[in-house]
């Protein structure tokens, strides 16, 4: 092989390393950076943000956002525990409030019979063994209700008020027939008040035990707008005292007999006051009497004989021109020696009282076994006047 083959063979091979070198080698011409036309560079580009800024800042935001939907969730879900909370113990006072309204509702019912007039043993047995049913009612409904969690415990105790309730009245109803046979009134009274004492220790539970810890646990909680309902069967603790039962067992004993009341019996008329001025009316002289809009007639009654008397009717009569005014009320019980009274009050006076004679008479029912009744009424003489401003 020649020297000349040798070259051109060397050539050949070489030639695709030199120009691929020397395209490496070359350098891309430089912009002008004032944008010129010169040394044929094409026209300036706008810089751009680095690549990796922009996915960044975006996730930056997503997660921003993200943060904020949390918060705000949490938000939404305390927010919505709270009603659900709210919503749940006033759902609870909701359904104990309708047990302690009948109850309190048959309390009523249960004074009520004992001072009603006419009123017999056996009638009286019968009416408290179905009170006491009644309340045992309300005891099974009051276990039946779920208290939320922090109330269960404190619940118990509006359940031993009701069986407290239902015990009291039947065992009153098991007394009262077994002292029937019992001469002495004070030793069956006592027997009657033991018994009642159940009742009486209800109210206190109810009171103390349940609504007060129960207000208070509602409190620590932060709950508000919910109201513990109260409940109070015995309203008047002179109803159940050894007295009254002694005069009730009186009282049931003349009509179990049907005879007429014995003993001395009767009511007497004590006062009358004009309010808000305070002046007692006089049958002798004429009293001056300011109307205004709170005007109102005090009348005092009181017990002139030995034994309770209950329903006492109390009637009040203005003749002051035109047709007269009539108003009636009722004493509930009084006991011997006692006195109540008994308020009348918003007068529609007509225009002829104003400036001329009137008068107002106030009479007391007589009762069973009264026979002095002289002291039952008074009329008296006024004179209507407005009342300064």
């Amino acid at each position: 092989m020649s020297t000349r083959d040798d070259d051109i063979e060397f050539n050949f091979f070489d030639e695709p390393e030199t120009v691929e070198a020397s395209q490496r080698g070359r350098r891309l011409p430089r912009r002008d950076r004032g944008g010129g036309d010169g040394g044929g560079d094409g026209p300036r580009r706008p810089m751009q943000t680095p690549t990796g800024l922009i996915p960044l800042a975006r996730l930056v935001g997503l997660i921003a956002i993200a943060i904020a939907l949390v918060v705000a969730l949490v938000f939404w879900v305390g927010a919505c525990q709270g009603k659900n909370k709210h919503d749940a113990y006033a759902a609870y006072a909701a359904k104990v409030r309708t047990i302690a309204q009948s109850s309190d509702e048959l309390g009523k019912e249960f004074a009520s019979k004992l001072i009603s007039p006419g009123l017999k043993q056996a009638d009286l047995e019968q009416s408290l063994q179905q009170y006491a049913q009644q309340e045992q009612q309300a005891y099974d409904q009051a276990q039946q209700i779920t208290a939320p969690g922090p109330l269960r415990r404190i619940h118990a105790q509006l359940i031993d008020a009701l069986e407290l309730r239902a015990k009291g009245l039947a065992g009153l109803g098991d007394a009262l027939s077994q002292t029937a046979s019992v001469k002495d009134a004070s030793t069956a009274a006592a027997t009657l008040t033991g018994r009642a004492q159940l009742l009486t220790a209800s109210d206190v539970v109810w009171d103390e035990l349940y609504k007060q810890p129960a207000g208070e646990q509602l409190t620590s909680l932060g709950i508000t707008g919910v109201v513990i309902p109260e409940s109070h069967f015995i309203t008047n603790s002179d109803l159940v005292s050894a007295r009254s039962f002694s005069l009730l067992l009186t009282r049931l004993r003349g009509a179990s007999t049907g005879g007429t009341p014995n003993g001395k019996h009767g009511n007497g008329l004590v006062s009358v006051k004009a309010q808000p001025q305070g002046d007692a009316l006089s049958t002798d002289t004429a009293t001056t009497v300011k109307v205004s809009a709170d005007l109102s007639f005090v009348v005092t009654v009181e017990d002139s004989g030995d034994f309770q008397e209950v329903n006492v009717p109390v009637t009040l009569t203005i003749n002051a021109g035109g047709t007269p005014i009539v108003k009636r009320q009722s004493i509930q019980q009084i006991q011997p020696a006692q006195q109540q009274t008994v308020t009348f009050n918003n007068f529609d006076l007509p225009t002829s009282a104003f400036g001329n004679r009137a008068t107002i008479k106030v009479e007391v029912g007589p009762v069973p076994g009264e026979i002095n009744t002289a002291n039952n009424a008074a009329t008296y003489t006024v004179f209507f006047t407005l009342s300064s401003p």
